[in-house]
């Protein structure tokens, strides 16, 4: 079996608002992410309450790949590859329509006992994420998102419904997705408006608050309901490298990364607020709503392992360096001029998760699971496949990384790589950007046959499981 563990999960992962389409069928709500454009969402990253009120000729999460439909197909093609492993989101909309409703939707809760068997079927293990950028949008105009307390009750009385349904199917659940990014960005990840740059900063904490005291009540819930069921957090990570040896690149660097990053980790993998936070948020005037009660529901409900993200490493340093940015998947910094970019200048460094890993492990203890993994590129069909010889030299690089680390002696429970279909990409909301060992035809605007075809990475990544990780190279 080589260094991995039998149990070692190895699969692909999805979301519901980039893949399922439907979105107005059987009984489902509008969620935030029907809300958002194609291509034009770049220019409302800063001006979310325009979103709100301005009609677009095109949504892409609204008929995505329409995963809906075709699951059956899908999944039979992941089985196909040898997957182990489905990390899969539920949409809120299609259980509870408008997040506070009475009673949840029995034809929403029924597609997912349906997704579930298919996979059981074919041995293949869901890991379920409870939210996953996604919320229903009535939320949002009703309570203003996660700034309003009211939507712990609302996710846990969710969480318990999932739980309660699906507590013979699924064992492995992730709470949010990269819920660390939620300070830095309330209104598209927590649905939260505010209207300055302080109520930014105050307003995204309180509803990271919010969101890891929901979290920490359904790390609670999970283990009352599922004893045998494992739950976990999700962020994303990237860690943040010194542009130089300058010991104020070095400061800068190991601050930049804690408020991203960490901070949100510390809260669900140790249940307590980082010590550094007092004076950050005292030289910021931040000030929260945190209760005595509250603490002590994260403290005693830390979660059973940590998975993330893992796309890039990051540079920062002093600003009057002027050194060229570069873009990233939540955030961007300054350029590395040792690694290469992606066609969406996204740098690829595979040693920065060899990095990544032993970090995590070294700061938290916890098991980790590398949850999203992959390389975004415009292709194009030709003869029915796309040689992507450059996705597989990602992947590979990436994967003999992890196996490095997993030698350094890092827990890691698995590998589901971003994203085994062509899906929207959540980023610039584009088809173009495709990740997928699968290609799905589907164009920016939505037209196409649906139909799905297979990649020269295909081929790659089902002899990759079949060997368990021993055979990289094709």
């Amino acid at each position: 079996m080589g260094i991995y563990d039998k149990g070692f999960l190895w699969g692909g992962a999805l979301a519901a608002n980039q893949c399922e389409g439907a979105w107005n069928e059987d009984g489902k709500g509008v969620s935030v992410a029907d809300m958002l454009p194609g291509i034009e969402r770049k220019k409302y990253r800063n001006n979310y309450k325009d979103l709100l009120d301005t009609k677009f000729d095109y949504y892409p999460s609204r008929k995505s790949i329409d995963f809906y439909h075709h699951y059956k197909e899908d999944i039979s093609l992941f089985a196909e590859m040898g997957f182990t492993c489905l990390r899969i989101s539920i949409a809120w909309t299609r259980i509870y329509p408008d997040g506070d409703d009475r009673l949840p939707n029995e034809k929403g809760l029924r597609f997912y006992d349906d997704v579930f068997d298919e996979c059981i079927k074919y041995g293949i293990q869901p890991l379920v994420t409870i939210s996953h950028f996604e919320m229903p949008y009535n939320l949002v105009k009703k309570y203003n998102g996660w700034s309003n307390k009211v939507l712990i009750d609302l996710y846990e009385r969710y969480a318990r419904t999932l739980f309660n349904r699906y507590k013979k199917k699924v064992k492995w659940w992730i709470t949010f997705n990269e819920v660390n990014a939620v300070p830095a960005k309330p209104d598209y990840d927590a649905g939260a408006l505010y209207n300055n740059e302080h109520e930014r900063k105050e307003t995204g904490y309180q509803c990271l608050h919010n969101m890891c005291v929901a979290a920490a009540k359904t790390v609670k819930l999970c283990h009352e309901i599922i004893p045998e069921g494992r739950i976990g957090c999700m962020i994303q990570y990237s860690p943040v490298y010194p542009y130089s040896s300058h010991p104020e690149d070095v400061q800068l660097a190991m601050e930049l990364e804690r408020e991203r990053e960490l901070f949100a980790m510390h809260l669900q993998a140790k249940g307590v607020y980082p010590y550094y936070a007092k004076r950050m948020f005292g030289e910021n005037n931040i000030n929260l709503d945190i209760t005595e009660d509250e603490r002590l529901i994260l403290k005693n409900n830390t979660v059973d392992f940590i998975s993330f993200s893992y796309y890039m490493s990051l540079v920062h340093g002093r600003k009057e360096l002027q050194v060229e940015s570069t873009e990233g998947n939540k955030f961007g910094g300054m350029k590395n001029p040792y690694l290469e970019s992606t066609g969406w200048g996204w740098q690829i460094d595979p040693k920065g998760l060899r990095y990544s890993l032993n970090r995590l492990y070294e700061l938290f203890e916890k098991p980790l699971f590398i949850v999203e993994n992959g390389i975004g590129a415009d292709e194009k069909l030709v003869n029915d496949t796309v040689i992507d010889d450059y996705r597989i030299d990602y992947h590979k690089t990436h994967i003999h990384e992890m196996k490095e680390a997993i030698k350094d002696g890092v827990d890691v429970l698995g590998y589901t790589m971003w994203s085994p279909l062509d899906i929207v990409s959540n980023s610039t909301g584009e088809m173009k950007k495709r990740y997928g060992f699968i290609y799905v035809d589907v164009n920016d605007d939505g037209s196409g046959t649906f139909k799905r075809y297979k990649k020269k990475s295909f081929y790659w990544y089902k002899e990759v499981i079949r060997t368990n990780g021993e055979k990289l190279d094709g």
